[in-house]
Order: structure tokens, then C-alpha cells, then sequence
């Protein structure tokens, strides 16, 4: 049991991380280049844990790493700033607290975990408990920014399972790279045709894509995938929940406000669907292995499907 709580501890450095983004990327960074953003995000993380790494994909990690860079990286993160556009924060990361109830659900088929009810109650009880912290009835509701919410919510979930699917013990560090330097290409041409120029920034803009780059993109996937390989998707998806949680509490504060009780409702809600994310110990140990236990993933991983260390050999988890 040790090592859950140690893989869930790592796992939540993600969300954790990524609550403090909203403050940082409202307060410092220039909002009329949103794809500009998140490339300048993506792309230097994903050159950083490459040269760290020093492995390049080989066999069918080449195609896999584009699929998952732009499910997970890419067009994920356009959607989520397609979004924050045309909705207010509270009713789009209301719309992503779907994300753990969506994981569940694919993940019967994708990776043979089939969801339990508590995990199910859970799931349900963390979407009660987002709304009750963000969701106000003045919150308007734009349909394209739902659906940008629910799509960015869908390729990520997919795209997740399907980093588990295909985990075959290739390193960690390296697999993230791969996906993050391909999204933030992706990213980066989007941003020159819709875009134009990229921005001018000032010192406390270097300094915040600094810290997004480093601590809540480079950390933060490595966190999320290394949890996402060793404990089940249900737990990994109920421990994002801690995103909105961290959002909430960091705003509140910065801002010298006081949660009403609607809010402090909803945060025990959602702390409590996040306390019910600790798997049993027999699911923990068949999802932390690297081998799989369902014919659908034994057919994903092939001989082929490793990655050539250069110079340096893999290895890291």
C-alpha cells in the first residue's frame, strides 16, 4: 500500500500543478496569442525532456508519439482555448470535471478496466462538487465553447487510455517528450496561420512561461503519465479533480475572499470523491505492471514498438 500512496502523491503533482496555471496565465501572460501560448508551453518542455532523456522514438513509437502529441497535446490544447474564449472558466472546467466518469467509461474497452460502482459514485459526486464551487446562474453558455470543452475532454481521455494501452516499459521521460515536442509543433504551425506574429514579452512573461514550461507542463506530464502507467485510469482520473481544487483555493486566496458555503460544500464534495480515488490493492498491482491483462492491450504492444536511446539507454519509468 506504501507504493499506491506513493503513485498517488506523484500523480497529483499534475492537477496540483496545473490549478496554479489559471492564475499564472491570467496575470502574466498575453491573452490575444492563445496557440502562441500554448506552443511556447509545449514545445520547449517537450525539447527539454528530450535532451534529458536522449532517446528518439523508433518502430511504431514514431506514429503512436504523433497520435498521442496531438490527442494529448496538440489539439487538446487548442480546444481548451477555444474554449476559455467563448465560455466563462467556471462553466468549461465544469464540462472537464466530466473527464474521470469519461475515463472510466472508456476505459472498459480500451484498456480492460471495467469501472466499479464506488469509482462510478465517485466520479458523479467530484462533477457535483465542481459545480457547486464554479457554476453561478449568471454563468452564460455558448454551444461552440461546450462542444470545444467536451472534444478537448474526449481527445484527452482517449489519448490517455491509449498512452496506458501501449505502455510497453519505454521510458516515461522519453514518451512524454515525444508527445509534447509533436504537440507543440502542431501548436506552433497553428499559431502562425491563424496568429501571425508571436507576441512581445516582458520580463514577467519570460518568468510565468517559465514556470508553466517547466513545472506545470515538463513535471506535470511526466507525474500524470508515470501515475496514469502504474495505478488504474479511474484513480489517475478522480486525482485530476485536485485541478479545479487547486484553482479554486489559489484564486480565493491571492484575492483575499472567503469561500462561501456553497463553495466549501462543493470543495468537500470534490476532496471527498478524490479521498474515494485510492484503488484496492489487488487493482493497483494489476495496473502498475508492465505487461498487460487483457488480450486487447497484449495485441497493442508489438517487438517493434521500443524506442533507440541516443546516445544514452532508456530505462526510466
Amino acid at each position: 500500500m506504501e507504493g499506491i500512496t506513493r503513485w498517488l502523491l506523484v500523480t497529483a503533482v499534475a492537477p496540483v500543478t496545473w490549478g496554479t496555471t489559471y492564475y499564472v496565465t491570467g496575470a502574466f501572460l498575453p491573452p490575444d496569442r492563445p496557440l502562441y501560448g500554448a506552443a511556447i508551453r509545449a514545445l520547449p518542455a517537450g525539447l527539454l525532456l528530450l535532451a534529458l532523456s536522449r532517446t528518439l522514438p523508433s518502430g511504431s513509437w514514431w506514429w503512436k508519439s504523433l497520435v498521442l502529441g496531438v490527442l494529448n497535446m496538440g489539439g487538446f490544447f487548442a480546444l481548451v482555448y477555444l474554449a476559455a474564449q467563448r465560455l466563462p472558466a467556471s462553466v468549461a472546467s465544469t464540462v472537464m470535471a466530466a473527464a474521470p466518469l469519461v475515463m472510466m467509461l472508456l476505459a472498459w474497452p480500451l484498456v480492460g478496466e471495467r469501472p466499479r460502482t464506488r469509482q462510478l459514485a465517485a466520479a458523479v459526486t467530484g462533477v457535483a462538487g465542481v459545480c457547486l464551487m464554479l457554476l453561478t446562474a449568471s454563468a452564460s453558455i455558448d454551444p461552440v465553447g461546450v462542444l470545444a470543452s467536451a472534444c478537448a475532454l474526449a481527445m484527452s481521455c482517449v489519448g490517455y487510455l491509449l498512452a496506458k494501452r501501449w505502455n510497453d516499459g519505454t521510458d516515461t521521460l522519453a514518451s512524454t517528450s515525444w508527445q509534447l515536442t509533436v504537440g507543440g509543433l502542431v501548436l506552433l504551425a497553428a499559431a502562425a496561420a491563424v496568429e501571425g506574429s508571436p507576441p512581445a514579452l516582458d520580463g514577467p512573461a519570460l518568468a510565468a512561461f517559465a514556470y508553466i514550461t517547466l513545472v506545470g507542463t515538463a513535471l506535470a506530464f511526466v507525474a500524470w503519465f508515470a501515475g496514469l502507467r502504474r495505478l488504474p485510469a479511474a484513480t489517475v482520473g478522480l486525482v485530476g479533480l485536485l485541478n479545479p481544487v487547486t484553482g479554486v483555493l489559489l484564486g480565493t486566496a491571492l484575492a483575499h475572499e472567503t469561500l462561501t458555503v456553497r463553495q466549501l460544500l462543493g470543495l468537500a464534495l470534490t476532496l471527498t470523491s478524490v479521498a474515494l480515488a485510492r484503488p484496492a490493492k489487488s487493482g493497483a498491482r494489476a495496473a502498475g505492471g508492465s505487461s498487460t491483462v487483457t488480450p486487447l492491450m497484449a495485441a497493442a504492444a508489438s517487438p517493434q514498438s521500443g524506442a533507440t536511446s541516443r546516445p544514452a539507454p532508456s530505462g526510466r519509468g
